[in-house]
């Protein structure tokens, strides 16, 4: 019930994206059904990263996606680790005309075992997966850059 009333709380513009962050996780996740090499053309250039510098005006919707799709993602019932959570906020970026760069990484556990984890960064601030993204070496880049369109 308190989440509920959380829920309701929120102002229009939170709850348009958690519902949007909603159908994008779930599209990320459909996607990750297919195999890696099919989909790594929609996520941008590989081996390469977008700016690390950012209009200021965007700081606020950058959070704003990062909260939502933080916030929903605990209550998919599908998987919506750190590799959808990428996935669907790199789209939701992109719809606003916003640069990121999607990063996967390796690192062994204690048991030597292999592990796997992305997070994404748009200008300075990491979007999705910061935790504990400092243990993880970086195989990969995705950069998702955005074209601006002639207009003559």
């Amino acid at each position: 019930m308190r989440k509920v009333k959380i829920l309701l709380a929120l102002n229009i513009r939170m709850k348009c994206l958690l519902m949007e962050a909603f159908v994008f996780l779930a599209l990320a996740r459909l996607l990750k059904t297919f195999s890696f090499a099919k989909i790594a053309p929609s996520l941008g250039e590989r081996m390469k990263e977008t700016s690390t510098d950012i209009d200021n005006g965007y700081k606020k919707t950058l959070m704003e996606i990062s909260q939502a799709i933080d916030m929903i993602s605990k209550y998919t019932f599908w998987e919506s680790e750190c590799l959808v959570r990428g996935i669907a906020a790199l789209k939701m970026l992109e719809r606003r005309k916003i640069e990121s760069t999607l990063y996967l990484g390796t690192a062994k556990d204690e048991a030597g075992k292999l592990m796997a984890h992305a997070w994404l960064r748009s200008g300075p601030f990491c979007i999705t997966g910061a935790e504990g993204m400092e243990r993880f070496t970086m195989v990969s880049t995705f950069a998702k850059t955005i074209e601006m369109k002639d207009k003559r």
